[in-house]
């Protein structure tokens, strides 16, 4: 079906049939359709100096099912998207140089600072109101004080203490401190938290660097223990999103717009920076619902990048459609849960059914209503995002809401099985669905691909009423109170609101308006109101005027400025 060479079938090929792999892999140009012991295969092209080969999973996927359908046009799916090239993660090293800070009581502090003392350089912190007497070992520092904040992330966190007070050298007797003093800064790698307080952070399993554990559980304390002496080193640190300042649509003149970004960001990596957000790369998780829900694409998940899923929607949904009179549907995934879910299906229950296509991605939350209004219309017939108990969900169900009232109808759900048998019966008694007869090539930003899928899949002249937070639509403008100030032009940052240089027009473009709120928020005379909406019209591609008025004329030139109205107005004044 895919027009590639296929070499004979093997039945142990990661045992006594090792050489033949060895021999497919050492000419450069094998794809391993098994990943059951994929960490063999992985060790040989280390040891003969080639590049690892292409790995899929066509057997969990898509061999072991109950249904009897063929699956020739699933496999061969399956396997032209693992042939796809996708850009190589952009990465920034972080140094390490194994400063450790321990917080916590005296008795669990010491403890770990014994066992970390001989491989990182530990500080242990202890309240103001603990014995002084206590941490005379030389081997580590002990400080008093209170823990103020703390920000950054592995390799440069920035702490202050208040009440901060140091151990001062000497010999006999109970040892001598500094004078208490408040906003003591410093720094270190790694914050190792025994404290069994409330997390420094939100979304604190997510920061790195930061290891907090359970004092009570001898085995948590263990764990982070030995998580914190891997801490040491250089490492490299996906860079998820990339920003594009100029589009943010934030704030203009200190008046906020959009704040999409900055309500969902589950580690605090977003904050506003004048007119445009920052995105700390360093404390940044990579769960990509900034992505999802930037209405501008100011922010755009880059590990890989957008517009890689949407061709893998695409290839996927081709290469399947060309074998297969079946309308797919298409499964999105994590690569740990999901994926194991799938396989403890094919393994003990019944499957994938032939006709749902799984797709992993690295980070769920960015699978937004552009992406899955593509898969749509791309050909899938319905779209599952298949949640873990660690996807951030908050995001999902307004994007699954857009997408659906797009579509026109529910053509997009989220499941999160509560056991085997739960997936099982989703898929396998769920709708077929039908796809869209004339596929569409998903290629631009996400609002291009929205509304090129929308069209595939509405009467092309469709006016689509969206729910509230959706960022398509137009403005609603009460004529008899605007007055032409054109504060709104001003600092519109999609520029969807414009003005005429040579007559007192307000003009608006509906296809580039981000329904940010800004014009809305800077109209002195509160004529602005949002209308959530797509329009599929042409019309919403061109300018339209919404208010106009007739200039006045200069009394003793003739050039014309301003708008008759107001003149009138402060003249009867």
């Amino acid at each position: 079906a895919l027009d590639v060479s296929v070499s004979r079938v093997s039945s142990t090929l990661c045992t006594t049939q090792l050489a033949i792999a060895e021999k497919a892999i050492l000419s450069g140009n094998a794809m391993i359709a098994c990943q059951q012991e994929r960490h063999e295969f992985e060790e040989l092209p280390d040891d003969m100096g080639v590049d690892q080969p292409v790995f899929v999973d066509i057997r969990d996927r898509a061999g072991w099912s109950e249904d009897k359908r063929s699956p020739t046009g699933k496999m061969a799916a399956l396997i032209a998207d693992a042939a796809l090239a996708i850009p190589a993660t952009k990465t920034v090293d972080v140094e390490s140089s194994g400063t450790c800070l321990i917080i916590g009581a005296a008795d669990i502090a010491f403890s770990a600072a014994q066992h970390l003392k001989d491989a990182l350089a530990v500080t242990v912190l202890l309240s103001p109101d603990a014995d002084p007497g206590t941490g005379t070992e030389r081997g580590y520092d002990v400080v008093y004080g209170k823990l103020a904040s703390a920000t950054g992330a592995l390799g440069n966190f920035n702490i202050k203490i208040d009440a901060f007070q140091e151990r001062i050298p000497g010999g006999r007797g109970v040892p001598a401190f500094t004078e208490p003093k408040d906003g003591a800064a410093s720094n270190c790698d790694i914050v190792l938290d025994l404290s069994g307080g409330n997390p420094l952070f939100s979304a604190h399993e997510k920061r790195e660097g930061y290891l907090r554990a359970d004092p009570k559980s001898a085995e948590a304390k263990l764990s982070a223990i030995l998580e914190a002496i891997q801490l040491k080193g250089t490492f490299e640190k996906p860079l998820y999103v990339r920003l594009d300042e100029p589009l943010c649509a934030h704030s203009r003149a200190q008046k906020t717009g959009c704040t999409r970004c900055l309500d969902l960001c589950p580690t605090g990596a977003i904050s506003p920076a004048g007119e445009h957000v920052a995105v700390d790369p360093m404390v940044c998780a990579g769960c990509g619902m900034c992505s999802a829900v930037c209405p501008s694409g100011a922010i755009s998940y880059d590990a890989p990048p957008v517009s890689a899923i949407f061709k893998r929607m695409e290839n996927l949904a081709t290469t399947f459609r060309k074998l297969s009179k079946d309308a797919p549907r298409l499964l999105i995934h994590d690569e740990t849960f999901g994926a194991e879910l799938i396989r403890l299906s094919a393994r003990y229950g019944k499957g994938l059914p032939v006709d749902v296509i799984p797709m992993a991605v690295p980070a769920l939350a960015v699978f937004g209503h552009a992406e899955m209004l593509a898969a749509l219309g791309s050909g899938f017939a319905s779209v599952c995002v298949l949640v873990s108990p660690t996807t951030e969900q908050e995001g999902l169900p307004p994007q699954v809401e857009i997408a659906n009232a797009i579509s026109g109808r529910e053509a997009i759900s989220v499941f999160e099985p509560s056991e085997l048998d739960a997936l099982d019966g989703f898929l396998w008694d769920g709708a077929n669905g039908v796809s869209v007869a004339q596929p569409v090539l998903p290629l631009g930003t996400r609002r291009q691909v929205t509304r090129l899928s929308a069209k595939a899949l509405n009467e092309p002249d469709a006016v689509i009423g969206l729910p509230t937070g959706a960022p398509y639509g137009a403005v609603d403008l009460n004529t008899e109170a605007c007055t032409l100030c054109l504060s709104c032009v001003s600092l519109c940052p999609s520029g969807a609101l414009t003005e005429n240089p040579d007559l007192p027009q307000l003009r608006f473009q509906e296809d580039a308006c981000l329904q940010c709120g800004i014009c809305v928020n800077i109209c002195p005379e509160k004529a602005l109101t949002l209308e959530p909406r797509l329009n599929l019209a042409d019309e919403a591609l061109s300018q339209v005027v919404l208010h106009e008025e007739e200039p006045f004329a200069c009394i003793s030139c003739g050039a014309l400025f301003g708008v008759r109205s107001t003149v009138m107005r402060i003249t009867e004044q």
